[in-house]
């Protein structure tokens, strides 16, 4: 078997690492791949977003399967190019993933299917006084959410008016988006714990992996921006009627819209949730796998997640309820490394060292990762790696991940500590 794997982050280091360790050994390309990928695989340099030339590659390499990872492959229609070319791809359409890249779109679509999610409003520059009225109504406790694709950045939590009027400002007058915030949505904000769920969809079945938390701000106790994700935890902890009531309140009816709208979903349909005292709200959908909540979900799927990603892309997923699949029998915890400077201007091309002394069973999974002219591994990009610790509990594999973070060394290297330190367990 051949797999290809589109992306240069984490996540895709992860999921390739994933398809790897299928039992049947399958031979892995990475379309470009980073400086780890290139230890499992034969990277290729093309753009993420080329789709043409990726579907070149699939076919002409004879792959089986193409695993696509970033949210711009998605939205650039890179799996609608490779289903053109007769090759089996996990990654829904472009006109699908739109439930990712317009936010507008999924607050919508969410409305139709009747999913729980926060009040919202939606507009432009020529309608943003209708912002501003809700803004107010909401008294400035608020979020602020750039339409379109801004590397999981374009998201601004306020407390007041004023932080409100100035996320507004940013998107409108700034540009600080782009064209990403030509169009902002204003949503009530909400209260609780988050998780993320992840469904692998074959257009209509669905399984669940396990549930994770991702930690988006940049530093300690939610302190600082918003960066694409500085560490993750799996699984976290959700009874079987919290997941239960996600599968049939939020996948299931998704999906049917989805389909209902000539847009079937074929791929990871990950809901970002929020568990509010009147149950699971959706905060946001995106259209793959979440980063860096695959290098904690992965290694707790087992060695068959190939099958499963194979069985979606081919439209015949077991025909078994939707819901969870039996709780994992470990823990999973990735803490992300970053550049000096993120997330805002990230440093590259520092030194790297330390990764030969990891513990055995302890995994690094790199993402802003490159070799200098002399060989030597460097950075070349704001999150640098994630180590994973494994363990039977959260306290286990978190105390590996970091006594592992600590042995990695690079200028001006940093890296949240309070990752997993106080997970949180809800029931209904």
């Amino acid at each position: 078997m051949r797999v290809l794997v589109v992306g240069s982050g984490g996540r895709e280091h992860a999921l390739a690492w994933a398809c790897a360790r299928h039992p049947s050994a399958p031979e892995i390309l990475c379309a470009p791949g980073n400086a780890g990928t290139a230890g499992i695989a034969t990277n290729v340099p093309i753009s993420v977003t080329d789709g043409a030339s990726i579907a070149r590659l699939a076919r002409e390499s004879g792959a089986d399967l193409v695993v696509i990872g970033p949210d711009a492959a998605l939205a650039a229609g890179v799996a609608d190019a490779c289903r053109a070319a007769g090759v089996a791809v996990f990654g829904p359409s472009a006109a699908a993933a739109r439930i990712e890249w317009s936010k507008t779109h999924a607050k919508q679509l969410m409305d139709r299917a009747g999913v729980p999610t926060a009040r919202w409003r939606s507009g432009d520059r020529e309608t943003r006084s209708r912002l501003f009225d809700f803004v107010l109504e909401l008294d400035g406790r608020c979020v602020v959410k750039a339409d379109g694709l801004a590397a999981g950045k374009g998201v601004v939590v306020c407390d007041s008016r004023d932080e409100a009027l100035s996320a507004l400002a940013a998107c409108f007058t700034e540009r600080r988006f782009g064209d990403a915030g030509d169009v902002v949505v204003v949503e009530e904000r909400l209260r609780g714990p988050e998780m993320s769920a992840f469904a692998i969809c074959d257009g209509g079945r669905f399984q669940l992996l396990a549930p994770a938390r991702d930690y988006k701000r940049a530093h300690d106790f939610d302190h600082g921006p918003n960066t694409g994700g500085m560490g993750a935890y799996a699984p976290a902890a959700a009874d079987p009627p919290l997941m239960d009531g996600i599968a049939e309140r939020v996948i299931r009816p998704t999906l049917a819209a989805l389909a209902d709208a000539g847009t079937p979903f074929v791929g990871c349909l990950y809901a970002g949730l929020m568990l509010t005292a009147g149950g699971p709200r959706v905060l946001e959908f995106n259209a793959r796998f979440g980063d860096p909540e695959t290098q904690a979900v992965v290694p707790l799927a087992g060695d068959g997640l190939l099958d499963l990603l194979l069985a979606a892309a081919r439209g015949d997923l077991p025909a078994a309820p939707g819901g969870p699949a039996a709780p994992p029998a470990r823990a999973a915890v990735v803490v992300v490394t970053a550049a000096h400077g993120y997330p805002l201007e990230p440093r590259t091309g520092d030194h790297i060292s330390g990764l030969d002394g990891l513990d055995a069973g302890t995994l690094c999974f790199h993402a802003g990762t490159a070799r200098d002219e002399r060989g030597r591994l460097v950075t070349a990009g704001g999150r640098v790696l994630g180590i994973t610790g494994l363990g039977p509990d959260l306290a286990s594999a978190r105390r590996r991940a970091y006594e592992n973070v600590q042995r990695i060394h690079f200028s001006g290297g940093w890296f949240r500590s309070d990752i997993a330190m106080s997970p949180v367990e809800v029931r209904w």
